[in-house]
C-alpha cells in the first residue's frame, strides 16, 4: 500500500509545472493518466532525448486527445467521470472554452477536484498574460536579486525553478483539497498562480526592512547578497563551507590556527560577522586556499563544521551518499533502454512508495480507461 493508492489523477497539464506536481503524486502511488495533445507535450522534444519529459512523467499512463475537437472533449469528459482530480495549467479563459472548470464537470462527477496552475492570479491586470519560468523569475524579483548579489546584470537560475516550486505548491494544494473533500464531502477548484506563489518565495528572504510599516531599513538579506557568498577555492578545486554559529567560527579559527581572528571585533560574534559579511567570507576564503578539498572535508568533518564538496552533474551521479541511500533508480523502458532517474522523495514508515515506472510512450493510444477499482 502506498500513501496515495487509489487516487486517480487526470493530468491535462504540459511543460514542467503541472507535470512536476502530478509526478510527485504518482511517486506516492496515485494513478496518473496524462492527456497529451495529438502532437505530444512540447517537453518530449526538449533536452537530450526528451530527458526532462521522462523524469517529469515517469510512472504515468498516457493518452492522446484533441480537446479542441468534440470527440476529444467527449472522451475526456468520460475519463473525468472516474477521476478524483483534474490537473491542468491552462489560463482561465482557455479552460472555460474547453469546459475544464469544476463547475463545468460537477454534474458529471460531483467529487472531482479541479486543480489548475497558471501565470497570474485572477482579478489583476496581468491575469490574461502568458507565463513561463523565465518570465516569473524576472517579474518576482529573483533575476534582479541574483544580478545584484553577483555585481552584474540580472540573471536567471539555470533551473526551471519557478515551475518546480509552484508545481510542488500545486501538489500540496491537491493533497489538501482531497483531504478536505474526504472530510467534508465538498469538492472544489483550487487555483495556484505562478507569480504570486513565487513572489512569496523571494519576498520571504529579501523583503527585509520593507516588511514593516514604517520601514526598518531597506530590502535584501545581507548574507545572501554578499558577492563573497560562493564556494571557496581550495588548492585543487572547490569546497562549500558554512560557518553559521559562533561555535562553528571558534572551531574553524582553532583548526586554521588563527585564534587571533576571535579578537577582531568585526568577527567576534554572529551579529558582527553578519554586519561585516564580506570581510568574514574573505577570511575563510584565504584560509581554505592552502589545502586540497579532500583534506579539508576530512578536517572539517572531524571538527563538526558544515562543509560539502562542489559536485558537477557527473559527480552527482557518483556521489557515495546518494548511492548508499538508493537515491538513483534505474527504470526499464519499453524500447529496451534504461532511464536513470531519482527515487520518490522522503521515507515512509508504513506506506513506502513503489519504484518509479517508465513515462508514457509516444504516440499514446487514442483511447484509455481507468482500471477497475
Amino acid at each position: 500500500m502506498t500513501a496515495l493508492a487509489g487516487l486517480r489523477v487526470l493530468d491535462a497539464s504540459t511543460v514542467v509545472m503541472g507535470p512536476y506536481a502530478t509526478r510527485l503524486l504518482a511517486d506516492l502511488g496515485a494513478e496518473v493518466l496524462k492527456v497529451e495533445p495529438p502532437e505530444g507535450d512540447v517537453m518530449r522534444r526538449a533536452g537530450q532525448g526528451g530527458a526532462i519529459f521522462a523524469h517529469l512523467n515517469r510512472g504515468k499512463r498516457g493518452v492522446a486527445l484533441d480537446l479542441k475537437a468534440p470527440d476529444g472533449r467527449e472522451a475526456f469528459r468520460a475519463l473525468a467521470v472516474g477521476a478524483d482530480v483534474l490537473v491542468h495549467n491552462m489560463r482561465p479563459e482557455a479552460a472555460a472554452r474547453l469546459g475544464l472548470r469544476q463547475e463545468d464537470l460537477a454534474t458529471l462527477n460531483p467529487r472531482l477536484v479541479v486543480a489548475c496552475a497558471y501565470g497570474y492570479g485572477a482579478g489583476g491586470p496581468y491575469a490574461a498574460r502568458p507565463a513561463y519560468d523565465d518570465l516569473i523569475q524576472a517579474a518576482s524579483g529573483l533575476a534582479d536579486t541574483i544580478g545584484r548579489a553577483a555585481g552584474g546584470d540580472p540573471r536567471y537560475v539555470p533551473l526551471t525553478l519557478a515551475d518546480r516550486v509552484v508545481g510542488a505548491h500545486l501538489a500540496f494544494a491537491i493533497a489538501a483539497a482531497i483531504a478536505c473533500r474526504d472530510r467534508t464531502g465538498v469538492a472544489q477548484q483550487v487555483e495556484v498562480p505562478m507569480f504570486e506563489t513565487f513572489a512569496d518565495l523571494v519576498a520571504g528572504d529579501h523583503l527585509g526592512g520593507l516588511s514593516f510599516d514604517p520601514p526598518e531599513g531597506g530590502p535584501y538579506y545581507a548574507r545572501l547578497m554578499s558577492p563573497e557568498r560562493r564556494p571557496y577555492r581550495s588548492r585543487d578545486g572547490w569546497i562549500a563551507v558554512l560557518l553559521y554559529s559562533d561555535a562553528h567560527w571558534r572551531r574553524f579559527c582553532a583548526l586554521i590556527e588563527r585564534e587571533d581572528l576571535l579578537e577582531d571585533p568585526r568577527l567576534a560574534s554572529h551579529a558582527a560577522r553578519q554586519a561585516n559579511i564580506d570581510h568574514a567570507y574573505a577570511q575563510v576564503a584565504a584560509a581554505l586556499a592552502h589545502r586540497d578539498t579532500a583534506e579539508w572535508l576530512r578536517l572539517l568533518s572531524e571538527a563538526d563544521i558544515p562543509a560539502a564538496p562542489v559536485n558537477d552533474i557527473a559527480a552527482l551521479r557518483l556521489d557515495p551518499h546518494l548511492r548508499a541511500t538508493g537515491f538513483w533508480r534505474e527504470v526499464p523502458l519499453p524500447d529496451g533502454g534504461t532511464l536513470n532517474t531519482t527515487a520518490p522523495f522522503g521515507r515512509w514508515s508504513a506506506t513506502p512508495p513503489a519504484p518509479p515506472g517508465p513515462p508514457p510512450s509516444w504516440p499514446a493510444p487514442g483511447s484509455a480507461a481507468w482500471e477497475t477499482r
